[in-house]
């Protein structure tokens, strides 16, 4: 079942892999995005029902694309940032965003704001629905503005039921970042691998995450 159409927006290729996968598995269509001038053309083409924003990426910032979202294509958004500052909370309600989620989270925190952001929308255009004529005239002249919600601390999740999906969308964000690869591309190069090695797609992509962790501690201090 299709729950909506949704256009996520991240420079930092795990995390859009992550997020992609996890909403695509919550039933959501989800357009990707790594930059964003990528994310307002195909907001333009796919015309989503919502967008989920990263804040501080390079050249266009999150804060950009919610502008022209709001003003060109009157798209509601919502903001994922590791960053609460007064400064951008503040920005993050000028513009409006029906959500504000403050990193570290993991997707089974993210998917119950998406699906709550949606629930609000709905609602809103039942309620339009219900207005006369010139109301709905002056409504859609003017941009709604909706509260962002204060920045919280992040709460543990539980461990996802699903750690072989979890486990091999992480894995396929590393090939993707490595290689400059898209989603398909990733996946078919990480069960061609497996499948030449006679193991499942998740003990290799273990393998391929516990050498990244490796690489990592092993890079300058």
């Amino acid at each position: 079942m299709n729950k909506g159409k949704i256009l996520v927006v991240d420079d930092d290729r795990l995390v859009l892999a992550t997020l992609t996968h996890g909403l695509s598995q919550a039933g959501y269509e989800v357009i990707d995005a790594d930059n964003g001038d990528d994310a307002i053309l195909l907001a333009r083409e796919h015309k989503p029902d919502l967008a989920l924003l990263d804040i501080r990426m390079e050249g266009k910032t999150g804060f950009d694309v919610a502008a022209y979202l709001r003003d060109y294509c009157q798209m509601p958004f919502m903001f994922l940032s590791a960053f609460s500052d007064d400064a951008t909370v503040a920005q993050v309600k000028e513009l409006g965003a029906v959500a504000y989620l403050v990193k570290p989270l993991d997707i089974h925190q993210i998917v119950p704001a998406v699906e709550a952001a949606f629930s609000n929308l709905r609602s809103r255009t039942a309620t339009l629905a219900t207005h006369s004529a010139d109301d709905r005239t002056v409504a859609s002249n003017e941009p709604v503005v909706h509260e962002a919600e204060e920045p919280a601390e992040a709460v543990s999740a539980p461990p996802s039921a699903d750690a072989e999906s979890v486990t091999v969308a992480v894995a396929m964000g590393i090939v993707m970042h490595r290689y400059s690869l898209s989603r398909q591309q990733a996946l078919e190069r990480l069960r061609k691998v497996a499948g030449s090695q006679q193991i499942s797609l998740e003990a290799h992509a273990t393998r391929l995450i516990e050498a990244q962790e490796t690489l990592s501690e092993l890079g300058p201090e």
